[in-house]
């Protein structure tokens, strides 16, 4: 018999997202609170950094399955995972960005979603 899926909201699935990179040593992890926002199209993004495309690859491997063990969900969309500089992991209401430093300053989500509350996370290890 299937498991069913539990129901999780915005904040309980950031948690998760967060789990799963703190789980492959994630670094410079940041929540952005997008909603109220205009013209955002999810309600967060959760950014970190990984030091290789190893890393990177490790980090979008575990939030998935953080997130499945949770509640049985995939990702609606996953980009990125051909070349592994920059994966994201899109889970409808929360979107996760596994940056290699030099991408995640080029993009610079957190200055584009200036206007977010923005919590920084640190780290557990």
């Amino acid at each position: 018999m299937a498991k069913a899926k539990k129901q999780l909201n915005a904040d309980e699935l950031t948690q998760l997202v967060v789990k799963g990179i703190q789980e492959k040593k994630g670094e410079n992890i940041v929540t952005l609170d997008l909603r109220g926002l205009d013209g955002a199209v999810t309600d967060y993004y959760v950014v970190c950094e990984a030091t290789s495309t190893t890393q990177v690859g490790a980090i979008a491997d575990s939030i998935e399955k953080e997130v499945r063990e949770a509640c049985g969900e995939k990702p609606w969309h996953v980009e990125g995972t051909e070349n592994l500089e920059w994966v994201l992991l899109d889970y409808v209401n929360v979107v996760a960005h596994v940056f290699q430093p030099n991408k995640r300053e080029f993009f610079s989500i957190e200055e584009l979603w200036a206007d977010a509350k923005i919590k920084e996370i640190r780290a557990e290890y």
